[in-house]
């Protein structure tokens, strides 16, 4: 059968697939959540959650470094990756040998195809409908009063810093709990400075613990930069797992 991935790209499959690698941690955790357990025989080192699917799963390198060798050799029907947590040199290399199915996700609509898509492959069209049923419901539980309005700069990066801008995921879950993005003039990703971060004025700096590992010890250096603003270190993998997380993603959000 032939399939077309977020990007537009068309793979084909000889069937259901029996070996299945994820390269990337949100995708791994909904593979396993969506009940696969023999077919998962690779993920990434970076795929923490579950702990049992980290402690019993191949691993296969980091997102950016994979370790081509190694898959050759767990011989999979389908890999399964994302275009912005994978190198696109790498997923070409891939593709010439395997099936390669790309994820590419901005919004929760974009997550939801991406949940949807991935359960007609793997038949498990069933527990994704619950699942994103799920997801749904407690979004619209989530309780925005305490943000609304307000301007937040949510920083990914230290030395330099760098910050989630518009065109982000990250940005789209800010969005849902009615924030403003301090960084609403950049995109994507950007790099900034003290001035940069000082002007923009916010009234919130989210520190993410992923990518980087912001602890308390960073929350002194940006309240000089901003000593108006209101710092919080943040999960990150509730503001950018677009898997299986997303469930518990408001629950914390109302705890903030």
């Amino acid at each position: 059968m032939t399939i077309t991935d977020q990007t537009g790209f068309k793979i084909e499959l000889k069937g259901t697939p029996k070996r299945i690698i994820s390269i990337v941690p949100s995708q791994s955790e909904l593979l396993w959540d969506l009940g696969l357990r023999k077919e998962l025989v690779g993920i990434t080192k970076f795929c923490v959650h579950p702990e049992e699917m980290h402690k019993s799963v191949e691993k296969v390198g980091g997102t950016k470094k994979l370790d081509i060798a190694k898959i050759r050799a767990l011989k999979p029907d389908l890999i399964i990756g994302n275009k912005e947590e994978n190198e696109q040199e790498q997923i070409e290399e891939l593709r010439k040998e395997f099936p390669v199915w790309m994820s590419d996700i901005y919004d929760l609509s974009d997550a939801f195809e991406m949940i949807t898509s991935i359960s007609q492959i793997i038949e498990k069209q069933t527990e994704a409908e619950k699942l994103v049923k799920t997801i749904r419901e407690n979004f619209a539980k989530l309780d925005s009063t305490s943000f609304k309005g307000k301007k937040v700069a949510y920083f990914i990066w230290y030395n330099p810093y760098m910050v989630a801008a518009p065109n982000t995921f990250i940005n789209n879950i800010i969005e849902k709990l009615g924030m403003k993005n301090a960084f609403s003039y950049l995109t994507r990703y950007p790099e900034v400075n003290a001035s940069q971060i000082k002007g923009t004025a916010p009234d919130y700096i989210f520190l993410s613990s992923e990518p980087f590992p912001f602890k308390e010890k960073h929350i002194a250096e940006l309240k000089q930069i901003c000593p108006y603003a209101e710092i919080i270190l943040v999960d990150g993998e509730m503001f950018s797992w677009y898997g299986s997380r997303l469930q518990y993603a408001p629950e914390y959000f109302n705890t903030l």
